[in-house]
């Protein structure tokens, strides 16, 4: 089986949940299928030495060379919203042009961007195959929730025909939550024609780190016998990270309490600027995917945050890399969404409002009372159970397999 993949990032970047995509390509060619997998130059957190190295590779091979990876040259992405959509036009146009004499049976694509699933669209008409998408995020609601578009707005409106276009031409649906299948399905896609499998953690590389030994302490200067409340990933509009600085603004008296922040994207810098302000703060570029598990032990406590109205348009990654580390959750995160659900449900954490910087504070003040050890929590067997690599990978092939079955039949 010929499996066509176009994806918008990929390794060696620099983004916090990279890995799935490189996982998840690399089991469907451990699989058994053929993936060719077209990306862009690197870009996202790369030098440009980095680049010019993958610019002289033409096709790379792995996975017995079942996994093959041709980068197409596209300019670095800039922040502003304009520059980085006309960059999304130019590698659809790229994409649509190399897939005319690649060889596929299927093509699989993310949702990122969201206009990816209206080009795989295209190629399925054009090449008569069937079509996977794997919605990780719902777009233009996310967009309402983060209050940057109205259901009014001339954006909102073409943003849904994108959406409804995608949905009808797709053969299947993967989505990785049960919030998101439902938002679908009342936009009227057929229930059988979705498949919820969540995201993923590699348990294997991902496991506690015990404090003694973890070497993030001394790199970064970090005194480990203060409570440490951490973050770690994107700082963008849908995260709503803002709020972690105003809780750190409040409890800057409290020097036994101390933030850690790990991250990357279009807030980030703006975060730099408000943390240099807070003596309790902490805060550094992301780090790679490989000392994920040094990063989410290193926290007493770690946060995931949303922006209020977002939460149950989408998943966030992080949360079972967390939990395989056996580190509390504490989620200013909508409380009717599925990750509240979720933490509830493995005794994981708790979910405050969203939006709350006062909710917040006072979360982060019963952990640091209650000075609960992460060797007391089990959350990492909730993840082994549910969102294990293995597991869910499978359930992509699966989902893949059943889709040409159906197409051959």
């Amino acid at each position: 089986m010929d499996l066509l993949v176009y994806s918008a990032y990929y390794e060696p970047e620099v983004a916090s949940s990279l890995y799935l995509s490189t996982n998840l390509y690399e089991d469907f060619a451990g699989a058994g299928m053929r993936v060719r997998l077209f990306v862009p130059l690197p870009t996202r957190g790369v030098s440009d030495e980095v680049r010019r190295q993958y610019r002289k590779k033409k096709l790379e091979r792995s996975v017995d060379g079942r996994l093959t990876i041709q980068r197409l040259w596209l300019p670095r992405e800039k922040q502003s919203t304009l520059s980085r959509t006309m960059r999304y036009f130019l590698m659809h146009a790229r994409f649509l042009l190399k897939s005319i004499r690649c060889p596929a049976d299927a093509i699989f694509v993310q949702s990122t961007p969201p206009t990816q699933g209206a080009m795989a669209a295209m190629i399925k008409k054009i090449k008569h195959i069937p079509f996977v998408y794997n919605l990780q995020d719902i777009f233009p609601d996310t967009m309402v929730g983060m209050g940057l578009l109205s259901e009014a707005s001339r954006i909102y409106r073409i943003g849904r025909k994108i959406e409804n276009y995608t949905y009808r031409n797709a053969d299947v649906i993967i989505v990785i939550s049960n919030d998101m299948k439902a938002n679908i399905v009342a936009k009227g896609v057929p229930e059988e024609k979705i498949v919820v499998v969540p995201n993923w953690v590699d348990t294997d590389q991902i496991k506690p780190v015990a404090k003694e030994d973890n070497p993030l302490f001394e790199e970064f200067g970090i005194d480990k016998n203060k409570f440490l409340v951490l973050y770690a990933g994107n700082f963008g509009e849908a995260q709503g990270t803002d709020i972690i600085l105003r809780s750190a603004e409040i409890l800057r008296d409290r020097p036994e309490i101390h933030f850690v922040l790990f991250g990357a994207g279009v807030r980030f810098e703006e975060a730099c600027k408000a943390a240099a302000e807070l003596p309790n703060v902490s805060i550094f570029p992301i780090l790679p995917q490989e000392r994920a598990h040094e990063v989410y032990s290193l926290g007493d406590v770690a946060l995931i945050t949303c922006k209020p109205g977002t939460g149950k348009s989408c998943m966030p990654s992080k949360t079972w890399s967390i939990m395989a580390c056996n580190t509390p959750i504490i989620a200013s995160f909508d409380t009717d969404s599925e990750l509240a659900d979720i933490l509830n449900e493995s005794n994981a954490g708790v979910c405050v409002p969203p939006g709350d910087a006062v909710e917040l504070t006072e979360a982060i003040l019963r952990a640091y009372k209650d000075d609960r050890k992460k060797t007391e929590k089990d959350s990492r067997a909730y993840v082994m159970s549910n969102a294990s690599r293995e597991r869910c990978t499978a359930k992509y092939v699966q989902a893949v397999k059943h889709c040409l079955r159906d197409q051959t039949a």
